[in-house]
């Protein structure tokens, strides 16, 4: 039987002690993302340069070139950690839900609010998309594959329960929800939309979409 993931308590797992050299480099590397990231949120994509982000981040733009191969790279693992960072939210406001409507207007309103402060890097990721070299997409959908797979699952406890029907393909209709959580970025960053306005909208959408595939 299909089901929402919850969080599971992890097996104890006694962890690697890490070297000085491979401590330095990871701090490094968080230090670059982290000075990265503000840059990239304050200016947009084009406007950040590996001299600036080295600079905000107190070191060399070798130091940089040493963690991430250029500005791309860089770009790309922020946003992979952000899309792995969305997961627990987006759990937590499915375990709560008792439809698949509300389980659905819930994690992406959830991830809203997570992107609210940071609405010039969603966009930028967005525009880079178009760009994005084979690699770095394969890498992109590794880092939503688990959020991907809770839109799946939501639908598939709708049918369980009765209120979708299972004429339709899931995996079709999880991916058209997936198009319009991403288009509700546009709202918020040209036209000011809030949080909220923007998961109304959102709501109204997949309204549509639902009443499709109700039982």
């Amino acid at each position: 039987m299909n089901h929402i993931p919850m969080r599971m308590n992890a097996p104890a797992i006694r962890p690697q002690k890490m070297t000085r050299r491979a401590m330095a480099k990871q701090q490094t590397r968080e230090k670059v993302l982290q000075a990265a990231r503000d840059l990239f949120i304050e200016r947009g994509y084009e406007g950040a340069t590996i001299r600036d982000i080295a600079r905000a981040a107190g070191m060399s733009t070798g130091a940089v070139f040493a963690s991430f191969a250029d500005k791309n790279e860089l770009f790309d693992a922020i946003l992979n950690d952000d899309f792995a960072a969305l997961l627990e939210p987006m759990q937590d406001a499915v375990v709560g839900a008792t439809t698949a409507r509300e389980a659905l207007v819930g994690m992406f309103g959830a991830a809203y609010r997570a992107h609210a402060h940071q609405l010039p890097l969603i966009l930028a990721a967005l525009a880079a998309s178009w760009t994005r070299t084979p690699e770095a997409e394969r890498l992109r959908r590794e880092s939503m594959r688990p959020i991907r797979a809770l839109v799946l699952e939501v639908l598939e406890r709708g049918v369980e329960r009765g209120e979708l029907t299972q004429r339709f393909d899931l995996r079709l209709i999880a991916e058209m929800m997936w198009d319009l959580f991403l288009a509700g970025y546009r709202p918020a960053a040209f036209d000011g939309a809030s949080v909220e306005n923007q998961t109304e909208k959102l709501a109204d959408r997949i309204d549509v979409v639902l009443t499709a595939v109700k039982a």
